[in-house]
């Protein structure tokens, strides 16, 4: 490990994630980017997680895990990591997504080679059993506030910010969508969102991912554009619409 390359904190919300947060925990200790402390907060698992993350926290020190008093959802859970973070760059998988082994290498690289605050990397989507569903999600090249009210176009497994640029900034306290609202947030300011156009993260589709339903999707998104951003009935209608459509052609 250099000592020289930034110290990353892995922010990781985990509830009742027993069948996949081994998967996901590999991931980051198989990176070639090795200056990195992953924190995993549990959100009152019922199931075996506090147990499995446990383990992984005695065999490596940069693992740290939280357990919250009461369930709280992903927003606190989120915010408790950010909270304890002590990493220049902030990252964020969820307990069933997984990094290709070179992630953090290529998007750390790319990140102080060009001085940018925020990215964003390509995806692939896989099935429960950790097969890939054939489908990329390509990386928009550059970003801005009005053309994420369109739709959400960061998925959460490959963003990073860099808080030396921005501070630590925490996610607002949606149910759904709070990974949304972050990046509006970051947006809001100016900042641009920049993509790096390779496949570096894998996302796991499971019968209760939020993008597989739909309707639920749909109701938060009109949450977040009147009650988080603030904007009109109109406003709000128009971009929701917007969102529904662009959904719909993906």
């Amino acid at each position: 490990m250099s000592l020289n390359k930034p110290l990353v904190s892995i922010v990781t919300a985990c509830y009742n994630s027993e069948k996949y947060i081994s998967d996901t925990i590999n991931s980051v200790l198989n990176q070639t980017y090795q200056n990195w402390e992953l924190l995993l907060v549990d959100d009152c698992s019922t199931d075996a997680s506090i147990s499995i993350i446990r383990s992984f926290e005695k065999a490596d020190k940069r693992i740290k895990v939280y357990k919250l008093t009461e369930n709280s959802g992903p927003a606190v859970t989120r915010n408790k990591a950010i909270k304890e973070a002590k990493g220049r760059f902030i990252a964020f998988l969820d307990s069933d997504d997984r990094w290709l082994p070179d992630k953090l290498e290529k998007q750390i690289a790319f990140m102080l080679a060009k001085g940018y605050s925020l990215t964003h990397t390509g995806y692939e989507l896989i099935d429960e059993s950790g097969k890939t569903l054939n489908k990329i999600i390509r990386p928009t090249t550059v970003l801005s506030y009005n053309d994420m009210l369109y739709s959400n176009k960061i998925g959460c497994l490959t963003a990073v910010y860099d808080q030396k640029q921005l501070g630590k900034i925490y996610m607002p306290l949606l149910l759904k969508r709070q990974d949304y609202a972050l990046w509006l947030k970051i947006l809001k300011t100016g900042e641009k969102a920049y993509g790096l156009s390779e496949i570096l993260s894998q996302y796991r589709k499971t019968e209760s991912s939020l993008s597989s339903n739909k309707i639920n999707l749909i109701r938060w998104n009109w949450k977040l554009l009147r009650e988080v951003e603030n904007m009109s009935f109109i406003k709000s209608a128009y971009y929701l619409t917007c969102n529904i459509v662009l959904k719909l052609k993906s």
